[in-house]
């Protein structure tokens, strides 16, 4: 029975991918006026309701550059944004990576040129909360290690760890004030500053990070072995205490164990 009844479903599914797929076409087309399922009545009813979904998901991904311009603003980007770039995945919580780069070329925040950097820091905060759970390295697992080994190591990054260096501003001091909804110190030197959001145990941390602390982490991720990444961090910042350095990046939970140990040789 089972063999003479098989093709209809698929069938049926072919039919119904198809109008899924004209229908999603038409709640993305900017016009609205083309295709008879636009023409339907009522059909204006589930555009806006995706556009406000996807609205309503980028003010919950973006909270310090929403606080920032205020609401109104950020809602009218937002829908800008939400026309040129809908979402691929049914995960909103991810929705809105191209948020910070569509800010950068959007003519009414020109005047506004540290908002796309505010912007890279909410979606490192949405990335690292969602980031796949690890092992964080612990200060005591690298003086266990006898220096041949730790000449052939090469450090990761923690999966949750995610950093940056602004030359120019201020960024996670603006930003980590706005997320928290506090008003900014008003004698804020403006100069420039790095981050480091991380999530050792759970919950999530963020902080101030030097210049040789986020070369450091670059010369990690590109795989580097730990003298080139430590060669990294003192180019950056001469005067680096390396110890100092690497004793808050496993404090942060910035660095994933040591898993197999390297073989001493």
């Amino acid at each position: 029975v089972y063999a003479l009844v098989a093709p209809r479903p698929l069938r049926m599914s072919t039919a119904l991918h198809a109008f899924q797929h004209a229908f999603a076409h038409s709640l993305r087309n900017r016009s609205g006026h083309d295709g008879p399922l636009a023409r339907q009545p009522g059909f204006a009813v589930h555009r806006n309701t995706v556009m406000k979904g996807c609205i309503d998901a980028l003010h919950a991904n973006y909270p310090a550059v929403a606080r920032l311009v205020g609401d109104d603003w950020f809602r009218a980007a937002a829908a800008e944004c939400a026309r040129a770039h809908p979402p691929n995945d049914v995960r909103l919580m991810l929705y809105g990576e191209e948020f910070g780069p569509f800010l950068a070329h959007f003519a009414p925040a020109a005047e506004l040129p540290y908002l796309p950097y505010v912007a890279r820091l909410d979606r490192s905060w949405s990335e690292a909360h969602v980031a796949a759970d690890a092992p964080v390295l612990q200060s005591a697992d690298l003086v266990a290690l006898p220096e041949p080994a730790l000449s052939a190591l090469t450090l990761t990054p923690h999966p949750a760890a995610r950093w940056h260096w602004f030359d120019d501003a201020p960024i996670h001091t603006l930003w980590s004030y706005n997320r928290r909804c506090e008003p900014v110190p008003p004698d804020l030197a403006w100069t420039g500053e790095g981050a480091l959001l991380t999530r050792p145990l759970g919950a999530m941390q963020d902080g101030l990070a030097s210049r040789a602390e986020c070369a450091f982490l670059d010369a990690c991720a590109a795989r580097q072995r730990l003298p080139q990444a430590v060669r990294a961090a003192l180019s950056a910042e001469p005067a680096t205490d390396v110890s100092a350095l690497l004793a808050r990046l496993t404090t942060a939970g910035a660095l994933s164990a040591i898993d197999p140990p390297p073989a001493t040789p």
